[in-house]
């Protein structure tokens, strides 16, 4: 058939067993009394142990010479395929090796002259930019394509008899869609990448935790990031969600500032071969970060770096700060300095890469000397007790439920301003 089938099976649970049928038969241990019963019960010599009947192995071994021929099979129309269709067969045969084309960081959008966007804005350019380098590249959202900004342009939707097309429409599904994605990774020759609102992230945990414990490539879009999406209130308004992720093994979380840095989450997201990576992004604009007055987003690569070093001296107060909140962080700094107080600003959009830096880069970048540190982010603070103690240092974080308002006055109301952090910053400060 060219359809799906739904077999079903009716099984008794623990089949032979004294216990069988019963929920016992599934979470207890059954001694070695019950071992013998059911070995007795299935006809098996109740002596034996780690025994494997003969029947058993023949029914394998004969699976095992099938599955052999029709991987040779496979293998001689995979031969020919790419001997004979020219460049497109060049092409799969260089995804099929699950490594980036050369020079495909080439295909990077530079961003010159860029306006204040939305961090999902930036992350749609690079999309687009890099389907054409990278034609493993193959994803879509759930439902919500149009707001995550992950729609290839040249591109229709993948479906029945349309298989060449790289847009997924996952439906309303989030946990289906993660599921897919950690398939088609495991498969191998593709890059799955898949959107949602960040809130819904704990709609597909299961499957995220499953493509971390199976070691894919998986790229997660998350957009709508804070309570800077605005009026849909609390209920869409994420402020647990950076710190859940975060303490998931394997993940990489991934939450960039501007532009640059957006073009370098993806870098990084697409170098990562062996893990997934979630992409954390804004729906309101962000800060345009001047590159010719700042250091270069390649510092993303570490996880963590100085983004703008205090004026003169050692640094007396360290405001560390992740996506929108680094443009607020910037405006912060140029108060202190205003008012002599030495300021280092250290853009961290991706914790778990700085933890695996060496100790001597982590300590250039916050060093144990200087314990005046500012932790700003739109979301709890329970990630950053890592970074800044709550002895010598501050949080500009939230640690409740958003609200309902415009963007602009949320940040306000929770005191994310630049006068605030600078406050906050200066009563750390020791004299």
């Amino acid at each position: 058939t060219d359809k799906p089938s739904l077999i079903s099976v009716k099984t008794i649970i623990g089949f032979g067993m004294p216990k069988q049928g019963t929920n016992k038969a599934h979470s207890d241990a059954p001694g070695e009394d019950a071992v013998k019963e059911t070995k007795r019960n299935l006809g098996w010599d109740e002596n034996k142990t780690f025994h494997v009947p003969d029947e058993v192995y023949t029914h394998f071994h004969k699976a095992i010479e099938n599955g052999e021929k029709v991987e040779s099979h496979w293998n001689e129309l995979v031969t020919k395929y790419e001997s004979s269709q020219g460049e497109l067969g060049k092409d799969f045969a260089e995804v099929r090796k699950n490594e980036l084309p050369k020079d495909w960081e080439n295909a990077l959008p530079k961003f010159e002259n860029v306006e204040s966007k939305a961090t999902r804005e930036y992350s749609g350019e690079v999309i687009n930019a890099l389907a054409d380098v990278l034609p493993a590249l193959i994803g879509g959202s759930a439902d919500l394509t149009g707001s995550n900004k992950t729609q290839i342009d040249d591109s229709k939707g993948f479906q029945f008899g349309a298989y060449e097309q790289r847009n997924i429409h996952f439906g309303v599904r989030e946990h289906a869609m993660s599921a897919a994605m950690t398939g088609m990774a495991l498969y191998g020759s593709l890059i799955p990448f898949g959107g949602t609102f960040f809130c819904f992230s704990d709609y597909l945990r299961p499957t995220m935790r499953l493509a971390c414990l199976s070691e894919v490539q998986v790229i997660y879009v998350f957009t709508h990031d804070s309570i800077g999406l605005g009026e849909d209130g609390p209920t869409h308004q994420p402020v647990e969600q950076l710190a859940s992720l975060r303490a998931i093994p394997g993940l990489f979380v991934v939450r960039p500032a501007d532009a640059h840095e957006t073009a370098q989450a993806w870098k990084l997201a697409l170098i990562r071969n062996d893990a997934p990576t979630a992409l954390i992004l804004s729906r309101h604009k962000v800060a345009v970060i001047d590159t010719n007055k700042y250091a270069s987003a390649e510092g993303l690569q570490k996880g963590a770096y100085i983004l703008a070093e205090a004026e003169s001296g050692t640094p007396q107060v360290i405001l560390i700060a992740t996506g929108s909140e680094i443009g607020l962080a910037l405006e912060a700094r140029e108060i202190l300095q205003r008012e002599n107080v030495q300021t280092r600003v250290v853009s961290m959009p991706c914790t778990e890469l700085f933890d695996e830096q060496d100790e001597s880069y982590r300590e250039q970048i916050l060093p144990k000397s200087i314990t005046a540190r500012v932790a700003i982010e739109a979301g709890v603070s329970q990630s950053w007790y890592k970074y800044v103690n709550a002895d010598d240092g501050a949080f500009v974080t939230l640690d409740r439920f958003g609200a309902s308002s415009p963007a602009k006055k949320l940040f306000q109301e929770f005191g994310f301003t630049p006068e605030n952090i600078a406050e906050k910053a200066k009563s750390i400060v020791k004299k």
